[in-house]
């Protein structure tokens, strides 16, 4: 017979903190606590399975599982010496959710269950208080009616503020045994006018009710989307705790409350909480009276802090706190009730915490001895460091949603809303605040994201360019929002009932994807002490090197200060949208005459040199890998007239031939067109320019320092060996002329960025002329599930919350599919050249469950975006951590 129930309290403990996947985390902490000698009230925990099987049998129970909940229920009967339904003695319980992970506040639970009219002259008379018993039972009613019955939370509120203003008085503990009998009898009213159904005055049925609750609320709007932002499978289900009703409301001697055993804001080592006495524990919660600090020391004079008011509760607290951070080694947040200056124990839980906390919680055990080195690295969850980086809003701030998209770059940002990137930049050299709002980005308003605080598109993926380009320069971008409409004409922004013009302000949250109307108070970043001694333990344990996706002088700068050993993607493309060289470009790309082409390529070729130099200098000899142009052909033609007539004027050829040109090249789909090595290899002059602009930038570089400058030269998008063999021929005939000219040689390395499954599945071949891959996951998962990046936005969320998918493939990779090509081309790659050097250069690169398998898959490094570094570098080194553990489990 399956076991569903486990017993906890009351001398009996079924399960233990081990057993979290199948009591959940309450029941497993209950039953933990209980069994290291803390006073927790009996009670019993129904398992996630039984969650499970409630979803999969249509609202329906295992039919064994009443049988057990009876033996439970009778168990906590002895225990407490009451009887659940019984008119003199009634034992009262609660019923509350329990989660395999903490999901605070996200599903229900009902307290003071088994009060009916007549248990509730039993709790009167047993308890001394009949004006505790009708409040107890007009909670009880207010939340089962809520939360089982359905109706409207504030019904019941409406009700209580008009009985308070008749009898005015400002706080319910004010309010009369005989005034809750009349609160009672307008509660119930309320339920059958809603419902069309009395209350249930049957204790049991009211108990399985309330079960049905809670397994019900699992499946809840608020609780879908929790699960969603933080990646919690829905088949996990959650517990049912069932346990002894112990009472805060009393009388003076009784509270409730919820504390940290360490403050979950700084992580410092102090006691922190609040409490309210006479109360149960929603009115902690609930903001209806002000909680009470728990120490003196944190107390203003008109406060009344436990310390001083429960002086032996609140010892023994103390107490528990040093047991159980003890115990369980962690900040543990602690929720409790005091009875007749009895402390009892409800929850402990791994208290959640800022990004700042749970560093300084991890680095302090460590020095304290608490944990080792190593757990202290695993207890910070690499995407959270996006806290420490970048600006956040201020949780205290009013704010009013406009619409939601995807969090496409961390931080927070409000500015004046401006549609286009020109305009952005004049009004950001005028030193104002501005957000650039486009439908979707080109590489054209590059300049334009570069000068704004942030970037909102409606358009496009956690991958599109907005996101791509935003992240590496560190700009907060909110991508592929599509409940708003953007109007170039009008100038305006609608979402719903509110139309924003240009000129007016909005806030954008790229870490949730959130859009806000008007100015949000920010918080500035912060970086401690604690984090260069964390990032340096990482380092200490990683094996993956960690590098940065960079092209300019401030994201190479960026990254060499986040810790970058280097550069593992410089899109050249990226260095040619500036109004000095898009001309040029354009005019190389255009020209049908190998003249005029080799004029246009001859003057860029000092940009490019300066560009790479520069990157040289700052990266002080660590590798710089550099990609030759690879660009999507329509991103660099010219669009409006206007630049149809500068670029005829410049190649001396009619604006008419140069529209029948732009047409010629004009492509379907330009993504799978002309462009990386295919674009080399149709003009190889432009390779020809940049790679001589390479070598003669590290030579240049290499006698100016004395340092030794590797350059790795990557060639994009190659399919085929036969594409890599007449590129790497052509690269190497121009580095031969360049060491003739210059008089010297220096170390060098050409390889391809495998982002193709033809690539990945020849990878034995193309080894055969690499000297490194790098797997360029971007557009590797474009190619293999056949989705594009840009567009798939507005369907992939569906995907992912009906599981479909589990996550978006673009934002975490897709292991079986797009990482099975990962494996193979790097096995087949190793199988013919050893010492083949593999990395990875796609948004991949930055992302934590990524990079642990990455680190399986044995790669030599991963790159990022420079604001992506340290979550990388702590990545790394957690997934290095769990390699070496599973290494060391016996098969």
């Amino acid at each position: 017979m399956t076991k569903w129930v486990y017993s906890f309290g009351g001398g009996l403990n079924e399960g233990g903190a081990g057993m979290r996947n199948l009591l959940g985390g309450k029941g497993a902490n209950l039953a933990e606590m209980a069994s290291i000698g803390l006073p927790v009230p009996p009670g019993f925990t129904i398992t996630t399975e039984v969650c499970s099987a409630f979803y999969e049998n249509g609202n329906a129970y295992p039919d064994d599982l009443a049988g057990q909940v009876a033996t439970a229920l009778h168990r906590i009967e002895t225990a407490m010496g009451l009887t659940f339904g019984d008119a003199n003695a009634p034992l009262l319980v609660s019923v509350r959710s329990g989660a395999r992970v903490s999901m605070p506040g996200m599903m229900d639970t009902v307290l003071n269950l088994g009060l009916n009219d007549e248990t509730v002259e039993g709790l009167a008379r047993s308890s001394g208080d009949a004006r505790f018993a009708w409040d107890s039972y007009r909670r009880f009613i207010q939340m089962y009616g809520s939360v089982v019955m359905g109706v409207p939370h504030h019904r019941f509120e409406d009700l209580l503020e008009q009985s308070k203003r008749t009898l005015n008085v400002a706080d319910d503990t004010a309010i009369s045994a005989e005034s809750w009998r009349d609160v009672v009898e307008g509660y119930k009213e309320i339920v059958l006018r809603e419902t069309g159904k009395h209350f249930p005055a049957d204790p049991q049925a009211q108990l399985w009710g309330a079960v049905s609750a809670v397994f019900g609320s699992w499946m809840n709007p608020r609780a879908h989307t929790y699960r969603r932002l933080h990646d919690i499978p829905a088949n996990w289900g959650t517990a049912v705790n069932v346990q002894a009703m112990v009472f805060g409301n009393m009388g003076e001697d009784c509270a409730t409350g919820v504390c940290f055993t360490r403050d979950p804001s700084t992580g410092e080592n102090i006691f922190y909480g609040e409490y309210l006495v006479n109360a149960q524990g929603e009115d902690v919660v609930a903001g209806i009276r002000t909680p009470q600090p728990m120490s003196a020391l944190r107390a203003a004079a008109e406060q009344r802090p436990m310390e001083i008011v429960l002086p032996e509760a609140y010892a023994e607290l103390l107490r528990v706190r040093d047991l159980l951070e003890k115990h369980y080694r962690d900040m543990q947040d602690i929720e409790f009730t005091v009875q007749s200056n009895t402390l009892y124990m409800l929850q402990t839980r791994t208290g959640k915490r800022t990004a700042a906390a749970a560093l300084k919680i991890a680095i302090d055990m460590a020095l304290e001895g608490l944990i080792t080195q190593e757990e202290a690295i695993q207890r910070v969850p690499p995407a959270s460091l996006d806290q420490l980086l970048h600006p956040t809003l201020d949780p205290n701030a009013e704010r009013t949603q406009l619409a939601r998209g995807l969090p496409a770059s961390p931080g927070a940002a409000a500015g004046a809303i401006v549609f286009t990137a020109e305009e952005v930049e004049e009004r950001a050299a005028q030193g104002q605040d501005v957000i650039l709002v486009r439908i979707e980005t080109s590489p054209e308003d590059v300049h334009g994201m570069h000068a704004a605080r942030g970037v909102l598109t409606t358009r496009g993926g956690m991958t599109s360019h907005a996101a791509v380009v935003a992240r590496g320069m560190g700009r907060v971008c909110v991508a592929g929002a599509g409940s708003i409409h953007v109007d170039y004409k009008a100038q305006t922004l609608t979402a719903g009932s509110h139309v924003l013009k240009a000129g007016d302000w909005i806030t954008l949250d790229g870490g949730t994807g959130a859009v806000y109307v008007g100015k949000v108070a920010t918080i500035p970043p912060t970086l401690s002490g604690d984090f260069s001694t964390l990032m340096g333990w990482a380092d200490d344990v990683r094996r993956l090197r960690v590098r940065a996706n960079a092209e300019t002088p401030d994201d190479a700068e960026t990254a060499r200060k986040f810790g970058a050993e280097g550069i593992g993607l410089c899109r050249t493309e990226h260095m040619f949208f500036g109004p000095d060289r898009i001309g040029h470009v354009r005019q190389m790309i255009m020209a049908d005459e190998s003249e005029a082409r080799a004029r246009a390529i001859d003057a860029l070729l000092p940009f490019q040199r300066d560009d790479f130099a520069s990157l040289f200098r700052i990266m002080s000899g660590l590798p710089v890998t550099i990609r030759l142009l690879d660009p999507p052909l329509h991103e660099f033609l010219p669009h409006g007239e206007t630049e149809l007539v500068d670029i005829a004027k410049a190649l001396g050829q009619s604006v008419e031939a140069l529209r029948a040109r732009r047409a010629a090249l004009s492509e379907a789909n330009p993504m799978l067109g002309h462009r990386g090595c295919r674009l080399g290899i149709s003009y190889p002059e432009i390779y020809a320019m940049q790679v001589r602009a390479i070598m003669e930038a590290a030579i240049l570089v290499s006698r100016e320092t004395g340092e030794a400058i590797v350059p790795e030269i990557m060639i994009p998008l190659v399919g085929m060996k036969t594409e890599l063999d007449r590129t790497r021929k052509a690269a190497e005939d121009v580095v031969a002329a360049v060491f003739g000219e210059q008089g010297t040689t220096l170390e060098y390395l050409i390889g391809t960025m495998i982002e193709l499954p033809r690539a990945a599945i020849t990878a034995a071949q193309i080894a055969e002329v690499a000297d490194f891959f790098s797997f360029g996951t971007n557009d590797l998962t474009q190619t293999t599930l056949g989705l594009s990046r840009d567009d798939a936005g507005s369907f992939l969320p569906y995907y992912v919350d009906h599981g479909l998918l589990p996550k978006d493939p673009f934002v975490s990779i897709d292991r079986e599919g797009v990482g099975g090509l990962v494996r193979l081309g790097a096995e087949s790659g190793r199988s013919t050249k050893p010492s083949l050097k593999l990395g990875v250069c796609g948004e991949h690169g930055g992302d934590p469950d990524s990079i642990a398998f990455f680190e399986q898959v044995g790669l030599d490094y991963v790159s990022c975006s420079p604001f992506r570094v340290p979550v990388a570098r702590l990545a790394a080194a957690q997934a290095a951590l769990l390699r070496r553990k599973a290494a060391e489990v016996p098969a």
